[in-house]
């Protein structure tokens, strides 16, 4: 049974939307029916910021007006008329037809505005016990001492027991960092779960787009996703170019007059000189466009991703009204949503939380959820993994994602004028991540002399060594190889045998191995399966089928999923005959002898191996039958085909190919991948390379 959440803000400005968006995240890997229910919301059309972003990040197919209660305009009349009690009803009325269609909803609070501020609390506690939630407040912690913190949330547990709360666990959020471990101290003795949130800039900090909407400035240039950029500090420039350019900080908004043409092109020039501060945007007042000339300059400038907007107010009217705006998490802004689900991750205890909201675990694994559970494994024991692409668009976004979420150590492999000049164009944040030119770089030396040494059967020369390591592909297996990654992704614009050749050469297989082989991870709806092999050997023969068989039983327990391996041929048991019915029952039989503990059937039908009643009729008592897990495909033409449909009519998730077999980590990309698919096979790499150092 699953418990439903209400969270609520302690007072103004808690921040509890980075609880929500945490909250959902870990919830929708546990069930996809996850509803979302605000009780009241502002006068804004219907239309709320926070209902916005999880309606479409986790694409409830609902209409906006069901996911709330009321509006705030209704609220305060019906409270001012003493109708209270009539406007609780109606809240509730619409909370439970949510519930009707859900497993669970979390409920995201008020948001502590207008006369009634300072009842919101109450409030919110009393809808919380009224829905039967666990509650979760959150207190905010900005520029207050590790005592202060302390004191106000001993206060609160206090007040909540004495209200009769259920009480979930409280989120201390924008804790300043130098008070965390005092603030944990403090704290360690309480009655239920603190979760300590340190304060995070990015998050407080409203966008370019925040600031244009909430004002309703005119875009002159830019792109949607410079809208994203996140405006750190605001600057009224108001002196001569070159004294204004001393003052910049990065991330600074530049607010300024339309006809200074000088502090237009200053400021772009400062964003892409490396010696000075980088912009998210330039506010021009006063209603005034830039000259004719400058808006020459600028339409001839391709993929401006500086966002310039128009102010009809004067200077220092838009200053004082850009310092009011608040932020907001758009489902558009990457960058800030893994940013805040990274700090949710790293701060939290999800399994105490799991705990505490399930009484009886759910059984069923969900995409999301098996997606959300390798982020959880790979963060365990971070590991280091090289991508060799690092030019490529979706390369570097994905690095962004992985960086943000505090996932894996990246290193990012290429020229490096050319990575800067993407991440420029772009408007990407990758200070985190490390890049390497292989043409330039102090290691390529002893990779070449350790190659050479490696291929000297194949009669590999000084120089064919030296200019081997300038291949991206090629320096980073030999990273791999040598320990300065755990492991490497590419094939988004290599070839598969681009990607995997220098791994044959370099990193081989492990020992009792015969070759390397695929699978892909397939997430259906309710369940995750393991396909092989699908992408690498053409024609198998029944001891390379058995090795398959066994590789992919092995990646299967790595990923959490146990292995009912399902040999599949075009007959079940011994109803079949034929050469190629005779090879699968062979593989089968070197398999099961080689593993007696796996669960091998073989051969076996799809529709056997998959559907219970069509398992009771064809292969009675099967432990496999009617349950697999892993299905083992006779040959690459099959396994390819299959896969693909299944993905395609099914809908499925499909993650790989992930290659075994191989001493250390090698992954192999699809050339048509999305940043997702990027972000998932770098996480099971890291997961693979755990799984290494285990052994």
């Amino acid at each position: 049974m699953f418990h439903n959440v209400y969270i609520a803000g302690a007072e103004a400005q808690s921040g509890k939307s980075l609880v929500v968006l945490g909250m959902m995240e870990m919830l929708r890997a546990m069930t996809s029916k996850v509803g979302f229910f605000r009780p009241v919301i502002k006068e804004n059309g219907g239309r709320d910021p926070l209902i916005h972003l999880i309606l479409n990040r986790y694409e409830l197919n609902m209409a906006s007006d069901e996911l709330y209660g009321c509006t705030q305009d209704v609220a305060q009349e019906m409270i001012s008329n003493g109708r209270s009690s009539e406007l609780v009803k109606l809240i509730i009325a619409k909370y439970k037809a949510l519930t009707k269609k859900m497993d669970m909803v979390v409920c995201a609070g008020t948001d502590f505005s207008g006369a009634h501020a300072s009842l919101e609390l109450a409030f919110n506690i009393q809808l919380a016990n009224h829905f039967d939630c666990l509650l979760i407040p959150v207190v905010n912690a900005y520029e207050r001492s590790a005592q202060e913190i302390a004191e106000a949330a001993r206060i609160l547990e206090k007040y909540l027991n004495e209200e009769h709360c259920n009480l979930l666990a409280t989120f201390v959020n924008r804790t300043p960092p130098t008070e965390v471990d005092q603030l944990r101290a403090l704290l360690h003795d309480t009655s239920h779960p603190f979760y300590i949130l340190p304060e995070r800039a990015l998050l407080q900090k409203p966008t370019v787009g925040d600031i244009s909407r909430s004002l309703g400035l005119e875009c002159l240039y830019g792109n949607v996703e410079s809208m994203n950029n996140a405006a750190a500090c605001y600057k009224i420039a108001a002196m001569q170019l070159q004294d204004v350019l001393p003052r910049l900080e990065d991330c600074s908004l530049i607010i300024t007059p339309g006809d200074r043409s000088d502090i237009i092109l200053g400021a772009l020039a400062s964003d892409q000189s490396r010696n000075s501060a980088s912009i998210s945007g330039i506010v021009l007042t006063g209603n005034q466009r830039p000259a004719p000339s400058i808006s020459r300059l600028l339409d001839g400038m391709d993929n401006l991703h500086i966002p310039i907007l128009l102010s009809h107010k004067d200077t220092f009217d838009t200053a004082v009204s850009i310092s009011e705006v608040q932020c907001n998490i758009l489902p558009s802004d990457d960058r800030k949503i893994a940013t805040a689900l990274g700090l949710m991750e790293s701060s939290t205890d999800i399994q105490q939380l799991r705990d505490l909201i399930i009484n009886n675990h759910n059984q069923r694994m969900t995409p999301l959820m098996f997606e959300y559970e390798l982020i959880q494994r790979a963060k365990t024991q971070r590991k280091h993994i090289v991508l060799p692409e690092g030019t490529e668009e979706r390369i570097l976004r994905a690095a962004e994602l992985l960086s943000l979420r505090d996932v894996v150590d990246i290193t990012l492999l290429g020229d490096l004028d050319k990575i800067h000049e993407k991440i420029n164009l772009y408007g990407l944040k990758l200070n985190k991540v490390n890049m390497i030119d292989p043409r330039k770089s102090e290691w390529r030396q002893s990779f070449a002399d350790t190659y050479r040494e490696l291929r000297k059967h194949k009669n590999v020369t000084d120089s064919l060594a030296y200019d081997t390591m300038s291949d991206v592909s090629y320096f980073g297996t030999m990273m791999v190889h040598m320990g300065y990654a755990d492991g490497m992704v590419s094939g988004s614009v290599h070839t598969t045998q681009h990607t995997i050749r220098p791994a044959f050469e370099i990193i081989k297989t492990k020992p009792g191995c015969s070759l390397v082989s695929s699978v892909f991870i397939m997430c259906l709806e309710d369940r995750v399966l393991v396909y092989g092999d699908c992408a690498v050997n053409p024609n198998p023969n029944a001891a390379q089928l058995a090795d398959i068989a066994i590789s992919a039983a092995e990646t299967s327990q790595m990923l959490g999923i146990e292995p009912r391996i399902a040999m599949l041929s075009y007959s079940t048991g011994e109803s079949g005959k034929g050469d190629d019915v005779e090879m699968v029952r062979e593989g089968a039989h070197i398999a099961q002898a080689a593993r007696p503990d796996l669960k091998i059937e073989g051969p076996i039908q799809y529709d056997a191996a998959v559907d219970p009643g069509v398992a009771e009729s064809k292969m009675p008592g099967s432990e496999v039958a009617g349950k697999a897990t892993v299905f083992i495909f006779p040959d690459l033409n099959t396994g390819n085909n299959t896969y693909k449909a299944v993905q395609r009519s099914a809908r499925a998730v499909a993650i790989g190919p992930i290659l075994q077999g191989l001493n250390k980590p090698v992954n192999d990309l699809s050339r048509g991948c999305t940043v997702t698919d990027i972000v998932n096979t770098v996480v099971i790499s890291a997961i693979q390379a755990q799984t290494e150092d285990v052994m």
